[in-house]
């Protein structure tokens, strides 16, 4: 991967300039289907103009060794390069049942939900391996949902924000921490929710088709 400044122009990576493997919204759509073999694209526009594509294999027919493909093309002329990206696909059981799917990011090996290629990235990764932030976030956390997060997340002396995971904290029962726990999935589905609509909203960005 690119070293520090790679991908961005003046700062940090901005989300809203990056293109986006969003796993949840590929899960909601049938674009991956546990149990199946699909190969298709992926497209991204950005005030009603192209923004980029790749094509992709979600492998998930393969038990435990369930994976996406990335393939796409960057650079031009000598420079251009054909890249096949594979991300490792896993799961966790929240306790309220089912299956959570993840990315297991390919830099950092952490689970994450959604992986980055800012501008003048040459790999897909995490938002903490990108160092990536959001021009939104300020704004976001004037939410309720968001607010509520980031309360239980300092509550259980957990890193506070948005994609910060839940930790049980020593000594907690875990009976009581499976409360929290469930707690924190529906804030974050919700916060999911609405980050994606005030992406689209502040930066004409329509979702991959």
């Amino acid at each position: 991967m690119g070293g520090w400044g790679s991908g961005r122009s003046g700062g940090r990576p901005v989300a809203e300039h990056c293109l986006r493997v969003e796993l949840p919204w590929m899960l909601q759509t049938r674009r991956i289907v546990p149990g199946s073999h699909i190969t298709s694209s992926l497209h991204w526009t950005r005030g009603g103009e192209p923004s980029g594509n790749i094509s992709y294999e979600a492998i998930m027919d393969e038990p435990g060794m369930e994976r996406l493909i990335l393939k796409y093309t960057r650079g031009s002329g000598a420079d251009k390069e054909s890249v096949r990206q594979e991300v490792r696909l896993v799961w966790t059981q929240p306790h309220y049942g089912g299956r959570r799917w993840w990315m297991v990011c390919p830099y950092k090996g952490t689970r994450c939900t959604k992986l980055f290629l800012p501008g003048n990235g040459d790999r897909f990764a995490s938002r903490k391996a990108w160092k990536v932030h959001y021009t939104s976030q300020r704004a976001a956390w004037h939410d309720k949902p968001f607010e509520r997060l980031q309360k239980l997340q300092r509550k259980l002396g957990c890193r506070e924000g948005y994609d910060e995971w839940l930790f049980r904290p020593k000594g907690m029962w875990h009976r009581t921490f499976a409360r929290h726990y469930a707690k924190f999935e529906r804030l974050n589905a919700q916060c999911e929710r609405i980050w994606t609509g005030m992406a689209a909203r502040l930066m004409g960005i329509r979702a991959p088709l």
